[in-house]
Formats: C-alpha cells, structure tokens, sequence
C-alpha cells in the first residue's frame, strides 16, 4: 500500500479513537508535517468522510455525525469483540427483521481480518461451545426497535398498530417505560392509555409507530425487566400452579427460571403443624407442561406444599419414586 493512503487510514484510525485532535499531535503520529496533515483530512473529506474541524486555543479535527457510516477502523481486539458479540446475538436469538444483518456484518469483518488473527478466530470456534440451545429468533423490525428505545429514552408518547397473539388488530397510545430482550424475543413495558392499564408489548408484533407531541413522567422506581417478567408469568397457559414454598423470596426466584413464576412472601407459615414456623412464599405459575417441574422443584432444596394441581403432586411423586427405585439398584450393584 503507498505510504499516503496508509497514512490516510491511519488518520482515520486516530480520529475514530475520540475527541479533538490537534494538528500538531497528528502531524507527530503520523511523521509529516502539518500542510500534509491538511491535505490528508481534504482527503477524508474527498470520500465523505465527517471530519469537522474545531477553532481555538484547543482546536483540531475529530469526527462528526454523517449521513452515512464511514470506512470503520478496528483493532485486532476490538474486531474479535465485534464478531463475538455477532456470535452471541445470533446464539441468542436476538435479531432484528433484517434477520441476514449480523451474518453479512460478520462475513464483512471476517473477509478482512488479517491471516494470524482469522486463524485465531476459527480455533475459537472450533472449540467454543454453548451450554444452552441456541435462542429461538422472533425478528423484529429494527426501524420499530430504534423509535421505541428514542421514544424510551426521551419519554415521548407513542402511538402503535399492535397484533395480538389471536391475530387481532388494534390501535394503541402507550407511555413506553422500556424495552426488555428476554428467550430470544423483545418486549415493551409501556401504559397502556387505550386500556388504562400497564401492558407488555413483544416488538415483533407492532406493525407501525409513530412519535406523539408532548412528553410523560414515568413512575418512580421502574424496572421493566421486572415487569415484563411479571406478565410472562401471569400469562394465561394451560395450567394454574400454586406452590408454597418454605425460604426467602430472593433466593426462590434466583433458582426458577426467569419469567415463568411469581414469587410473594407470607406474613406467616402454611399453616401445617408439622412444619416449622418459618418464612414461607407463594409461589403461582402459568405454564402449559407440567413434566419439567418436579425436577425443578426437587433442584430448589426447600422444603415445598403443592395447593394445586393434583396432577403435579402425581408427577412429583413419580419422580421421587424413581429416584429412590434407582438408589437402590446403584447401592445394590456396588455391593
């Protein structure tokens, strides 16, 4: 490559690193003089590059927002976090409706990464394994994503054309409060102004936006995650089950799956004399298979009372059954 244009790259490098460079700190980092630093940033400009030059005692050159993204300069390490980062997108379902996006952006990088450090990357993923299955991707459409988080960040009122899971149509002025990735799909916490009621929103089926006048207030001590985990669980599914379960809220919830339980804690115990009087929760979930909870339940290592339903009660005892039926043949063959 002729020194000029490496020069030119370099100058490009340095500028997208941050803040105000001078002339004189160009000129010395690149080992020329400052009319050839000048000719360089006319250059840039030449091939629509935003450098904005910036009067004064601290004055200099830096980067300015364009109507297009520039030629982008990285680091050895900051490509490979790029593309890891692709990887763990993709791995978790999150993507936007233009579903190809982050493999073409990946492939872009990928054709252009030096030999020593593309051998590198493909031993990394040759040996990189993922202890969970990948996520199961609900595009979303990334022109719906940025209004809502620009709408979030300046609380601007919003007005939506949602499709509920029934395929029902409606028209719906929210407060969007924020947005929530959670299982490979994306969720808005908003109130609701057409039902008067706080609602979540999965983006991938809000089919249009649009920004309102004005501005709201949301409520003091908000988390949308929470939120949105709330009414997962409180979703209507299948089955309505009520656990009691002896321990404080905080660890119960760190060791069910998120999104699936709302966890309360009780002033007093169960009510059953032969536990002991301790701090006992109540536990309601909504899922449509109950096969996977005994397992879950026995993981939990709290003491625990099924209120309902019958068939779960069933399961857990087939369950400890089997369990106990296979101790003892692993104690019988090692004798």
């Amino acid at each position: 490559m002729p020194r000029p244009i490496a020069r030119v790259l370099t100058l490009l490098e340095l500028l997208q690193s941050g803040g105000i460079r001078t002339t004189a700190g160009l000129a010395e980092r690149l080992g020329v003089d400052e009319r050839t630093v000048r000719r360089y940033i006319d250059h840039l400009l030449d091939l629509d590059v935003p450098v904005e030059s910036v009067r004064g005692r601290h004055g200099g050159y830096r980067l300015a927002p364009g109507y297009r993204m520039p030629p982008l300069m990285l680091t050895d390490d900051e490509a490979l976090a790029v593309l890891l980062g692709l990887l763990a997108a993709r791995r978790a379902g999150l993507t936007t409706a233009m579903g190809t996006a982050s493999e073409t952006a990946a492939a872009k990088i990928r054709r252009v990464l030096p030999q020593r450090l593309a051998g590198r990357l493909d031993s990394m993923s040759d040996s990189l394994t993922f202890t969970a299955r990948p996520g199961e991707a609900v595009p979303s459409d990334s022109t719906v994503l940025l209004s809502i988080t620009d709408a979030v960040r300046h609380r601007r009122p919003i007005a939506i054309r949602y499709t509920a899971a029934d395929g029902r149509h409606s028209e719906r002025t929210v407060h969007p409060y924020g947005v929530v990735a959670h299982a490979g799909k994306w969720y808005l916490n908003a109130a609701d102004l057409t039902a008067d009621d706080d609602r979540t929103f999965r983006l991938d089926r809000i089919t249009e936006i649009r920004t309102l006048p004005g501005s709201f207030e949301p409520p003091a001590g908000l988390d949308p995650a929470k939120r949105v985990l709330t009414a997962l669980a409180t979703a209507p599914y299948r089955y309505e089950v009520t656990l009691r379960v002896q321990g404080n809220a905080e660890e119960i919830d760190a060791r069910l799956p998120a999104g699936v339980a709302v966890v309360r804690e009780l002033s007093s115990d169960p009510g059953d004399a032969n536990l002991e009087s301790e701090r006992w929760c109540l536990v309601d979930l909504r899922v449509e298979r109950l096969d996977w909870l005994p397992a879950v339940l026995a993981s939990l290592d709290m003491p625990f009372l099924i209120e309902r339903p019958d068939e779960l009660r069933v399961l857990v005892v087939e369950l400890a059954e089997h369990l106990a039926r296979s101790a003892r043949r692993a104690s019988t063959g090692g004798g």
